[in-house]
């Protein structure tokens, strides 16, 4: 595997990342996964990792890490699992990342330090029933008090990550708090008028958590706008620019991990006499495979080191996070195949990664946008 733009830190912090999906994440997953309950376990013990605060200061109790060094986590994570590096991803990016980017000096200190400790999670509200790809189109509303001492907030939000654990914090949602004017609130979990939803029964994510929210009158301080007013749909687009790096460093993960199980079985499972790794239609297989796990890393970390450089890059996160999401879909289709009947098994790990990949073609922005943010960059308008 290539070490293209990584230096001793990264080398280290993947090694330790694989181990720690190998030897922990690995043998337990399966049963949370069937069971669909959320891994609190893995979840303490990447927290007392430094896995939450990776990309953010020591003032914080980050590790003074950069966004590149969560990347690499999230591909060795999603080597072995999906949900476990779903959660990282959204606590880290969809979660914290809006806090530590728009938020004031107290909302920092009061939310940021749990939050880069893995002690809290936190939740990103923009999905609504009625407006996904559309993130303009929210219909969720949040208006002042009488005495403008608080936000009234009253709506709901779907498909919503990590906003219902016992761990849960917060979630910021996106609102209308005039015509045409979108901002970012704060809703602390347990907030009056914020009911969160059973979990989804979901095809894919099984051991992630998933909530649809409800806010009925829901109050929270005028403090907890978060940034400036009527910049809410603003700062979150530019969070997704950065989520799709990750997400896209997650599908390579999925990706990689085909490559891995489908060797390992082609070594292993015999037919007419001989493994079935000797004969060339699975050698040519794999070596696809293998080909689209690599480029799909080239894409990402290109990407990864524009944005750590401060560099424009919008157009690369969207070719990262398109041709990765198609390539673990890929992937996992001929990992699949390649193992036959036993990968219809939702024992095996090749059947979890099948299940686990269509939602990358999907969630913080379909193939379809990133076809269109593409273009649009390229001056197609």
């Amino acid at each position: 595997m290539t070490d293209f733009g990584l230096n001793e830190e990264h080398r280290e912090l993947r090694e330790t990342v694989r181990r720690f999906a190998l030897d922990k994440v690995a043998p337990v997953i399966g049963e949370y996964y069937e069971r669909h309950e959320f891994p609190y376990e893995l979840i303490q013990q990447m927290g007392s990792m430094g896995l939450f605060g990776l990309p953010f200061p020591s003032e914080f109790g980050g590790m003074d890490g950069d966004y590149l060094a969560l990347c690499v986590a999230l591909e060795e994570l999603a080597r072995v699992d999906s949900s476990v590096a779903i959660t990282l991803e959204a606590a880290i990016s969809l979660g914290a990342m809006p806090i530590y980017r728009f938020g004031t000096p107290e909302q920092k200190e009061r939310w940021l330090p749990p939050l880069v400790r893995g002690e809290a999670l936190a939740g990103f509200g923009l999905t609504e029933a009625s407006s996904g790809s559309d993130a303009a189109g929210i219909r969720t509303t949040a208006t002042l008090s009488d005495d403008g001492r608080e936000w009234i907030i009253n709506g709901g939000k779907t498909f919503i990550t990590n906003s219902g654990t016992r761990i849960t914090s917060l979630v910021t949602v996106t609102a209308l708090t005039g015509e045409d004017e979108t901002s970012s609130i704060i809703v602390p979990s347990g907030t009056p008028g914020f009911r969160v939803a059973p979990g989804y029964s979901k095809v894919g994510w099984c051991a992630s958590d998933t909530h649809e929210l409800t806010f009925s009158d829901c109050r929270v301080p005028v403090e907890n706008l978060l940034g400036e007013r009527g910049r809410g749909l603003a700062q979150f687009l530019s969070i997704l620019d950065e989520g799709r790096v990750a997400i896209a460093a997650l599908a390579t993960g999925l990706a990689q991990g085909c490559v891995d199980e489908s060797v390992r079985y082609a070594q292993q499972r015999e037919a007419f006499g001989s493994p079935i790794g000797s004969y060339q239609g699975i050698q040519f297989m794999i070596a696809q495979m293998e080909t689209r796990a690599h480029t799909a890393r080239l894409a990402w970390r290109d990407a990864a080191h524009r944005l750590i450089a401060g560099q424009e890059f919008k157009r690369q996160a969207a070719i990262a996070k398109l041709h990765a999401s198609t390539v673990a879909v890929d992937n996992a289709r001929d990992a699949t195949q390649i193992y036959g009947g036993y990968g219809f098994m939702n024992e095996t790990p090749v059947a979890r990664m099948w299940r686990d990949s269509k939602i990358l073609e999907i969630g913080e922005g379909t193939s379809e946008i990133q076809r269109m943010i593409i273009a649009r960059d390229l001056g197609l308008k």
